[in-house]
């Protein structure tokens, strides 16, 4: 029962995390003029942009950590979805700050992860969120859950590198497309490919 209510206690973060990247993208400033501006010029449009619920996180020590334990949410779990990084003060940093995040899906629609993409010559490209309790990078795929239903009509599905050719391969109308989690595919994500 712990474990089972540890699960859902991140899953339940993770849901209000993408929200809020969602609220950031859509509602402030730097959500429109930062955010916004990249996914424009990748020629992402506002439907594709909302079905893989794409957002941006502030360019902010904490505000996603701030806001989150204002309205209660468990810190604990903020820490251990890898959202945030304990600053061993009480307090915590926003991983993915100043970055337009890619929310990744279980099969089952339930956020279990981010990616995020940033906009400055930072070193690392994109940032993931850590394997945990409720995300194994090995067993997942990218889109799977956008892309299961065209998978199963045509039988088939192309597989790309990364978030951003998924999103738009679907623009594009090619739905069956998935890229996987990662430098190689493995077999539980062949398996879940196959199922």
């Amino acid at each position: 029962r712990a474990a089972q209510s540890e699960r859902e206690g991140m899953l339940i973060v993770n849901e209000y995390a993408c929200s809020h990247f969602e609220n950031n993208l859509f509602t402030t400033q730097d959500g429109q003029d930062i955010g916004m501006s990249y996914l424009s010029e990748r020629g992402f449009n506002e439907n594709i942009i909302k079905k893989f619920r794409l957002g941006y996180s502030l360019d902010s020590n904490n505000a996603l950590f701030k806001e989150a334990v204002a309205k209660g949410y468990n810190k604990q779990y903020l820490f251990d979805t890898g959202l945030c990084i304990d600053d061993k003060r009480g307090g915590g940093y926003d991983r993915f700050k100043g970055r337009v995040v890619f929310p990744i899906f279980s099969v089952a629609g339930k956020v279990i992860a981010f990616s995020a993409r940033t906009l400055k010559n930072d070193q690392a490209k994109y940032v993931n969120s850590p394997e945990s309790t409720i995300y194994k990078k090995s067993n997942e795929l990218f889109g799977i859950y956008q892309a299961k239903q065209a998978i199963v009509k045509q039988n088939k599905c192309f597989l790309v590198e990364g978030n951003a050719d998924v999103v738009s391969m679907h623009q594009a109308g090619i739905e069956n497309t998935i890229a996987s989690l990662g430098t190689a595919l493995t077999e539980n994500q062949v398996r879940m490919i196959h199922r």
